[in-house]
């Protein structure tokens, strides 16, 4: 499923156009609407969301943890595109695509096209964005995410970090290939229970939750998958996928493993991610490291 950087990639190509994803959305009035695949909408009725969005026009594009959103004239029209869904703007006269299940249909002949082979994306219009995702978490890459901010929530409760970190109303956006390179870059255990991080630890984690993220980012995301097409950051993973391959930490002699934790693939190394942390920040490590490598003026 698309975390936090692929799901930004889609809604910044959206708002600014891309090749991948065809000219920008904003400005254009939505005339009408296709639903083909009734269950996709879930709010309001399939009936009804024509006559709802006809004639509103797309302001903006943002996102919010995992979900894609278009603030309307008068409504926000949310975009989850779990498994396998994709945005895409493309002429009125495109060759058909039998997997675009819904299509916005623009006033000036294109069209928004939601392709979803797996039929388990979903869509809302409603009021206020908070009518669906208030329940979510603080988004870990933004300013007023400290810290402090993650400290307090660890020490709120009481369970293993790689479940913890998926969790949405924890932190949103954060999925399986971001965690695991999180907890990594910190040398956090996955099963390392929250509320016993060291203060070096937590900061450690915030650090390296931000660093992935921000990482992912400048990579348009990992394209791990099929259904997830023009990133980069799967070329630079330094745990997820890579089970049975050394550990890429400077002096380190361990090998990746995988186990499943609630149901998930979970790749960490025994070596540097023991079960019982050191306290060390990890990350300041590595940058410390990498400072000394650095050819001088």
């Amino acid at each position: 499923m698309p975390e936090l950087p692929e799901v930004e990639t889609v809604a910044r190509e959206l708002r600014e156009g891309s090749a991948a994803r065809g000219p920008s959305v904003l400005g254009r009035t939505i005339a009408r609407v296709t639903v083909r695949w009734p269950r996709q909408i879930v709010e309001p009725t399939p009936r009804e969301i024509e006559p709802r969005l006809h004639g509103q026009q797309v302001l903006t594009v943002g996102r919010r943890g995992k979900v894609i959103v278009f603030t309307l004239t008068r409504d926000v029209l949310l975009v989850h595109l779990r498994m396998s869904g994709d945005l895409t703007v493309v002429a009125g006269d495109a060759p058909p695509d039998k997997h675009a299940h819904t299509v916005f249909h623009f006033a000036d002949g294109a069209e928004l096209r939601f392709s979803d082979t797996r039929k388990f994306g979903k869509i809302w219009v409603v009021p206020d964005v908070n009518a669906v995702l208030a329940g979510l978490g603080p988004e870990p890459i933004d300013d007023d995410f400290t810290s402090a901010v993650l400290a307090e929530r660890l020490r709120a409760h009481r369970r293993a970090l790689k479940p913890l970190l998926l969790d949405q109303s924890f932190v949103a956006g954060v999925g399986n290939i971001y965690a695991d390179e999180a907890l990594h870059l910190a040398g956090l255990h996955p099963l390392r229970r929250s509320d016993t991080l060291t203060p070096p630890e937590v900061r450690g984690l915030w650090k390296a939750l931000r660093q992935a993220l921000n990482d992912g980012l400048r990579h348009n995301g990992a394209s791990i998958d099929w259904q997830y097409r023009g990133g980069g950051y799967q070329e630079v993973l330094r745990a997820y996928g890579r089970a049975g391959r050394a550990c890429q930490r400077p002096g380190c002699t361990g090998h990746i493993r995988r186990i499943v934790v609630g149901q998930r693939s979970t790749h960490f190394c025994p070596v540097c991610q023991r079960r019982t942390g050191a306290g060390k920040d990890w990350v300041a490590v590595a940058a410390r490291r990498s400072q000394r490598m650095e050819p001088s003026a």
